[in-house]
């Protein structure tokens, strides 16, 4: 299963988040370290969801971007 990951740059640090898994999150320094560890933690929340007994939910966010015209 594939799921969306939304990456977001903050004032000194990334932050990623899981819109189809709640509260699967990650903070990093760097943009690369901020994708390992979400996937970590994908890996992690999935890993207890399964081992107690919560239904793992199918992956259903998408994105696009759309042009901002003044």
């Amino acid at each position: 299963m594939k799921y969306l990951v939304i990456i977001e740059k903050g004032s000194s640090n990334y932050g990623a988040h899981v819109p189809d898994l709640p509260g699967c999150v990650a903070h990093a320094d760097t943009e690369e370290e901020v994708s390992r560890a979400v996937q970590e933690a994908i890996e992690l929340h999935l890993k207890d969801m399964r081992e107690t007994g919560q239904e793992i939910p199918e992956p259903s966010t998408s994105a696009r971007y759309f042009e901002a015209v003044s």
